[in-house]
């Protein structure tokens, strides 16, 4: 379920069952036009990064996913406001050993972050903070969207992180909180949420670039490119 944000807050988590979500397999989207960003989805080793990634982008539960070594990439089209939009959401490893050689090209670029926990698991959910560290020592800039997802809700009886507890955390960093499972079939729209409510607000922005300038030349820049456009002769 998506956890509502407080009112006025700059991040709105939009969603609803009339945007079109279907797979780009499905639909002939013109995908060479299509406006692409980049999204990473981080935390610690089994908390369902890839599964959440395999239920958006499959529209299935993967079972019995081996351990990521490295990155796994995936891709998937929407189609937004008679806009297609491509989706590249980079799934990387959780432990140490497996992701020090990628780090660096993981981070890279990034348009948007997926921090997940696993809500069974309270040690996973107390990493959040390092995994919130981590992309600011590579450089991820404080104008890239950030996402907080609790996975594996369906395990009701397990539970080890209160949503209140997270809802605390989440509001401490202004993100937006999301709680669901990749497993339950019944959650999809809920999973979808999460990359549509980034997608939506990657659409009205200007793709950012890695070293963020600050918001004054971000305009300046969008500024000088609107003239540019109407005094060309091509």
């Amino acid at each position: 379920m998506a956890i509502e944000n407080k009112p006025g807050e700059e991040f709105d988590t939009i969603f609803s069952r009339n945007d079109s979500l279907e797979l780009s397999s499905h639909h002939e989207y013109d995908t060479t036009h299509a406006r692409i960003f980049k999204i990473i989805v981080i935390g610690d080793s089994n908390v369902g990064k890839t599964c959440l990634t395999y239920r958006f982008c499959g529209g299935t539960f993967l079972k019995n996913p081996e351990a990521t070594i490295g990155v796994d990439f995936r891709e998937r089209t929407l189609e937004l406001d008679g806009e297609s939009i491509k989706l590249q959401i980079w799934d990387t490893a959780g432990q140490e050993r497996f992701r020090k050689s990628m780090v660096e090209h993981y981070y890279r670029s990034v348009h948007a972050v997926i921090f997940v926990y696993d809500v069974t698991s309270l040690s996973s959910f107390e990493s959040i903070p390092e995994w919130i560290q981590e992309c600011s020592r590579h450089s991820v800039g404080p104008l890239v969207p950030r996402i907080m997802v609790g996975n594996k809700c369906d395990l009701r009886d397990r539970r080890e992180v209160p949503t209140s507890a997270a809802q605390c955390l989440a509001d401490s960093y202004n993100f937006p909180l999301f709680e669901t499972s990749a497993k339950d079939p019944s959650e999809k729209e809920n999973v979808d949420a999460i990359f549509l409510t980034l997608a939506y607000r990657l659409k009205s922005h200007k793709p950012l670039r890695l070293k963020q300038p600050s918001e004054s030349n971000l305009r300046q820049m969008w500024n000088q490119r609107e003239r540019e456009a109407a005094t060309c002769q091509c």
